[in-house]
């Protein structure tokens, strides 16, 4: 009896040494805690927040601000206004946008200039065109928004920050006003008179019919203070030019193959209305008045705009010698070029050479009875930079004179080197100007 309950017993303790892995469990309620604590929490989870309403794609898009690398606008295209997200960039979230249909894609820049941070300032882009429209949400939904330069009329920049400046200007339309340190040598004295120039005057240009240019310059004055003191001013000068589509004469060779060459004839017309000069030599003053003056013109090269040329001009003036008190009648020829050397209006070349011949006059003791004057020039102006996009450009500019037409002074040549500064109160860009794109001009 005893054996059968030793028996019993130890297949007991045998049967529960093999179950205990079975039934010791005790990681399957932790194991099943987080899942029911997350139901949970997605039962108490707000209903709004569940089924949040989807916002469009493009106005959750944080559009950077453009930098110096970004695309222009192109300047032919039409503007949009768009409205975006505030940004810290951009807070006001005004852009502009210009809008490639085929591309669907939008070049976009703020309506603000940007500060050195790359924030918007109180300061609206300057020379732009108005946007006028907006982009709805419904069209923008579709386009790729990429930021972007805004545009810049032509002769214009505009760096990534939105400011814009004046690269191209135009030395022909502008107001002037400049000075010079204006030495003077003479040969018949010894010694040099130091003078300085102030000069000033407004010019102005612009084309007629195909083919045509009219230039115009009032004021035109310049003031010589220091030793022997003296000026020059016209009140009006004139110039009007043309190109012929019709040769004057044409001319055939037959050495070899038979070759024509055309001659064309691109007369033009130069006048000046009182021009008043007064003259100094040692002791001796003149006082000169030319009430007007018709010269033709004849150009023997000028550029495609007929800005630049090379030319030659004759033509009479009527004179008064308000020194003498009497009028004479002065005939003169000249040969003068203008040439504008760079497509931006920087370099800016003058020469000339002009002879004049004084008739009619009445005999004055100490001169001849026909006087003459030649007048040599050359002048280089460049533009050193720009201020307020108004140009500050350097002078170089030398003269010689001969003339016999001043009473008790001897003749002989007088010379001047002169170097200045000429500021231009308005010089805007020139009618050929390019639009800037990302490699300026």
């Amino acid at each position: 009896m005893m054996l059968v309950s030793a028996v019993t017993l130890g297949c007991a303790l045998l049967l529960g040494q093999v179950e205990t892995p079975e039934a010791a469990v005790p990681e399957e309620p932790r194991q099943e805690a987080p899942r029911v604590e997350e139901r949970q929490e997605a039962v108490q989870a707000p209903p709004e927040e569940a089924v949040a309403t989807p916002v469009p794609e493009v106005w959750n898009l944080q559009v950077p601000v453009p930098g110096a690398d970004s695309p222009r606008q192109p300047f032919d295209r039409p503007v949009l206004c768009v409205s975006l997200p505030p940004t810290p960039a951009v807070p006001s979230g005004e852009w502009r946008a210009r809008c490639d249909e085929a591309k669907k894609e939008c070049l976009v820049t703020p309506t603000w200039e940007l500060d050195a941070e790359g924030h918007e300032t109180g300061q609206r882009l300057d020379r732009v065109n108005g946007c006028y429209d907006m982009l709805s949400p419904e069209v923008a939904r579709g386009y790729r928004l990429v930021p972007a330069i805004a545009e810049a009329p032509p002769g214009w920049y505009r760096d990534e920050r939105g400011r814009v400046l004046q690269y191209n200007f135009d030395l022909h339309r502008r107001i002037r006003v400049g000075g010079a340190w204006a030495p003077r040598w003479v040969r018949e004295t010894e010694g040099r008179d130091n003078r300085v120039r102030v000069d000033f005057g407004v010019d102005l240009e612009w084309p007629g019919e195909p083919g045509q240019l009219h230039r115009v310059t009032l004021l035109d004055t310049e003031l010589y203070l220091g030793d022997a003191s003296s000026f020059d001013a016209t009140l009006l000068r004139y110039d009007f030019r043309s190109e012929r589509e019709e040769p004057l004469f044409r001319v055939t060779t037959f050495y070899g193959k038979p070759r024509r060459f055309d001659v064309f004839a691109n007369l033009g017309f130069w006048m000046e209305a009182l021009h008043a000069e007064q003259v100094r030599r040692g002791d001796v003053k003149a006082d000169f008045l030319a009430l007007g003056s018709t010269y033709a013109t004849l150009d023997l090269w000028h550029s495609r705009d007929l800005v630049s040329y090379v030319r030659v001009r004759a033509g009479p003036t009527l004179e008064r010698d308000r020194t003498n008190g009497f009028a004479t009648l002065v005939p003169g020829a000249a040969l003068e070029g203008d040439l504008t050397l760079d497509r931006d209006g920087f370099h800016h070349v003058l020469f000339g050479a002009e002879a004049q011949k004084i008739l009619l006059a009445e005999r004055v003791e100490g001169r001849p009875l026909r006087p003459e004057r030649l007048r040599l020039r050359a002048g280089y102006e460049v533009i050193a930079l720009a201020i307020n996009d108004q140009p500050v450009s350097l002078t170089l500019d030398g003269r010689g004179t001969w003339r016999d037409d001043l009473a008790n002074a001897p003749a002989g040549w007088e010379w001047s080197a002169q170097a200045g500064l000429r500021f231009s109160l308005w010089a805007p860009a020139r009618r050929s100007a390019p639009v800037a794109h990302d490699g300026k001009g």
